[in-house]
């Protein structure tokens, strides 16, 4: 394994995230990576499931980060 980059401008947060599973609404704190997007927006992009399990950090799981970060 090797280091290929270091990414600038990621913040890890903690992160309440609110999601449906099986017709329930549910809540859980998930770690996640705070960051711009290309057009200058701060979104939210979860590092792990729902259930816990790690995931790799993907654009296209994204979030808009709500206005004034709440």
């Amino acid at each position: 394994m090797k280091v290929r980059q270091i990414l600038s401008g990621v913040e890890l947060v903690i992160a309440d995230l609110e999601v449906e599973l099986n017709g329930e609404l549910r809540s859980s704190h998930t770690l996640c990576a705070l960051l711009k997007d290309d057009s200058g927006k701060e979104v939210i992009i979860p590092l792990n499931t729902p259930d816990g399990r790690p995931i790799f950090m993907n654009p296209e799981n994204a979030i808009a980060q709500p206005a004034g970060g709440q």
